[in-house]
Formats: C-alpha cells, structure tokens, sequence
C-alpha cells in the first residue's frame, strides 16, 4: 500500500526528495498532526501579514501562492504544490512578512503550532525534517531572485513552468507532456516581475517557437528538454536528484 492511500493528508510531504528518512512512526506522528482539513473552492488567504500565527498549513491538493503587496501591486513571491508544509516557518517567525493564499480548489491540514512544538520537543529526526523542508523553500526563492535578474521575461516564464511541472513530477501529480494549474496569466506576470500585457507577448512567443502552451491554466509542452534549456532550468535545487540530493543522509540512526 502507498503512502498516499495510508497517509492521505501528508501522503505527499517530501515526496521525491528525502521521504524515505520518515519511518513508519513519524508518518503516523505527522498524520496525526493535522487538527482540521479545510476545502475551499476559491482564493482564500489563509494568512495575512502580519497576522499572529498559532497553526501551519500542509497543502493537501491544489495550489497556494505567497504574494506581497506594495504600491497597490502584487507580486507573488511563492508558490507551493500538493505536499509542501506551506507556512511551517510561522512556527518560529509568529508573524509572516508576506501573505499566503489559495489560487483556485485548494484542500489544507491546519497544525497547531503546540502540535509542532511537541514534534520539535520529542522527535529530533522528525523536526529536522520539518527544518529541511523549509530550507528548500529558501533554496526556491535565492533560484527565483536569480533567474529574475538573469532571463529576459519569456525565459523567465519558462523556468517558472518547468519548476512548477518538476515539482508537481515530484508528488506524482505531473502529466507526461504538463499539467494543470489554476494560474492565470496576472498569476504568471506577477510572479516573473513583469505586466500582464509583457507576460502576454512571453507566452505567445513561447507559442510561437513551440516550446509550450499556456491556455487557461494548461501548460502543454511537446519537448520537455527544450522547454527546461529555454528557461535556463536545472532542477539540481530542488533537492531530489542531482549533486544535491542527500539520499539517506537524513535517515534516522
């Protein structure tokens, strides 16, 4: 039996990267962690800036995205798939600098942090889990400032969707030739730094060399490889495989 079928809330944490450290006790531990599943059919913010934090959320299905507004404009500055421990950073910051919002259908286990503190407390290998999976957000963000310096915005773009099908490849939720997402080409603009007439123009030349198709949330891509030598992409950062990837060790001894 899987662990999507045994652990259907947290199934997916550290899918890909280093879930074989987790034995069978920690997964029941973190399982048992979630309080309350929340679905919800619209964007919702699940907090805001600033806002005293006293629970964190594991993404269960669907897309969440961090964003921070400044000039009466919005730059997402985060996204997180199936699996992520969305906000377990709160746990120690208490008060986040940037808001955390659900993109479309989005399903969520909240943890309260006096759950967190026990895990922190009594499973050492467990909570330096917890600590690995937050410091992969931070290795996301220095490669998303960057490519934001380096790539023009086409190319910027292109790294974005071959991030966000890698790690979706990563939980098993990937298709062979895309996926599907909520995002919208204002979701894509604001993540890449730009308009949402230049993310247009980015697209259509994307379109138009045939290197991928974003319609409605669907991204297409016939050449994968091409794709991911477009947009300067390697997904050594994200931790699963490649000269980064700690294979066992981080396994409990």
């Amino acid at each position: 039996m899987d662990d999507i079928t045994t652990y259907p809330l947290t199934g997916r944490f550290l899918m890909g990267r280093s879930r074989h450290a987790m034995g069978a006790r920690e997964k029941d531990l973190l399982e048992a962690a979630v309080e309350e599943v929340v679905s919800y059919d619209k964007p919702h913010r699940i907090i805001a800036r600033g806002e005293l934090a006293h629970r964190s959320t594991l993404l269960i299905d669907g897309f969440i995205v961090r964003t921070i507004t400044e000039n009466d404009r919005r730059y997402v500055v985060g996204i997180q798939v199936p699996g992520d421990f969305v906000d377990l950073h709160a746990f120690a910051l208490r008060r986040l600098d940037h808001d955390v919002v659900t993109i479309g259908p989005a399903r969520v286990g909240y943890v309260p942090h006096e759950r967190i503190a026990r895990i922190h407390e009594d499973e050492p290998h467990l909570s330096r889990l917890f600590w690995f999976s937050t410091l992969l957000d931070a290795a996301i963000h220095r490669q998303w400032t960057l490519k934001l310096e380096q790539l023009k915005a086409s190319r910027r773009v292109a790294h974005r969707l071959a991030e966000i099908w890698q790690r979706l490849d990563m939980v098993g939720l990937a298709r062979p030739n895309g996926f599907r997402s909520p995002l919208s080409q204002v979701d894509l603009a604001d993540m890449c730094g730009t308009t949402a007439i230049h993310m247009n123009r980015a697209l259509s030349e994307l379109r138009r060399e045939g290197i991928a198709e974003f319609r409605r949330g669907l991204v297409v891509a016939r050449d994968r490889g091409r794709l991911e030598q477009f947009g300067d992409f390697n997904a050594t950062y994200l931790y699963g495989n490649g000269g980064l990837a700690v294979g066992h060790a981080l396994d409990s001894r």
